[in-house]
């Protein structure tokens, strides 16, 4: 496939640009989507899905960040792709199986069960994942929880005075997360979530479905909260719930932006 459709979709403006390729093979290099992903010269977007045959599931997805590295899993695009398929849809990711469930105005996402074990954040060596004995200037004692892809989650007592856009890409690339990390700084008040990502590869970012995922996780294993909790983004909220031992309930909002046509040798 050199020209072809794509589609434009965000989840509380955390936006995608979605290619299917089930019916015709198409490559593309990570350099083509950071290309595609650049707002002043290509389409524009945090992340670029696309949507390929599986095996194993409905569709398997394949995400490139805006810099145009490979990540496991997008919480946001589920639900997009749920949304955009419609009905229920398995979706294959290299983080798990998704499962997405078409709503009104958005789609219910099953995110799978959340790990805390330090190798599969992972995290360089041995420590407890839910208490860590580390910190970053003034973000101490954080959570690691990996969702299909890295989390760390930083509590504090208000989220929007933290510097995010000078210590997220200081702890992104820390050895300390050999994969590298999505940094979530969170606080709580009257039993709702505040939250801020960088975003591994992308940077600031409106919304993060993984992230609120692994910050809603975080939050009820330390007493903080209690499901389901409502997690509200730059861009808007969503729904966690979840249970020790059982599988992530994410639910929220999609929008359709538009449909376009492009040729995919143009970029690169």
């Amino acid at each position: 496939m050199t020209t072809g459709r794509f589609h434009k979709m965000h989840g509380l403006g955390n936006d995608f640009v979605i290619i299917d390729a089930r019916a015709e093979e198409m490559a593309l290099s990570g350099a083509q989507a950071a290309a595609i992903a650049n707002r002043h010269s290509g389409i524009g977007c945090d992340q670029l899905i696309i949507l390929r045959p599986s095996s194993t599931a409905d569709v398997r997805m394949q995400i490139f960040n805006a810099d145009g590295s490979e990540v496991e899993a997008c919480g946001n695009a589920a639900r997009c792709v749920a949304k955009l398929i419609g009905d229920e849809t398995r979706i294959e990711t290299q983080g798990g199986i998704i499962i997405g469930n078409a709503t009104a105005d958005g789609a219910i996402v099953d995110m799978g069960k959340p790990h805390l074990e330090w190798q599969s954040i992972p995290l360089a060596y041995a420590m407890d994942a839910l208490n860590m004995p580390v910190g970053w200037e003034d973000l101490q004692n954080p959570v690691a929880v990996n969702v299909g892809n890295p989390h760390v989650i930083f509590f504090v007592d208000d989220s929007a005075t933290v510097e995010l856009d000078r210590l997220g890409p200081m702890i992104e690339v820390d050895p300390l997360f050999p994969e590298k990390v999505n940094v979530n700084i969170a606080h709580i008040s009257d039993g709702i979530i505040y939250l801020r990502v960088w975003e591994r590869g992308v940077g600031l970012t409106m919304a993060c479905g993984t992230g609120a995922c692994a910050t809603a996780v975080a939050a009820i294993k330390r007493g903080l909260v209690t499901s389901p909790v409502q997690v509200k983004l730059p861009g808007g909220s969503l729904v966690i719930s979840w249970q020790d031992g059982e599988h992530i309930q994410m639910q929220g909002p999609t929008t359709y932006v538009f449909a376009g046509e492009a040729d995919w040798a143009l970029f690169g």
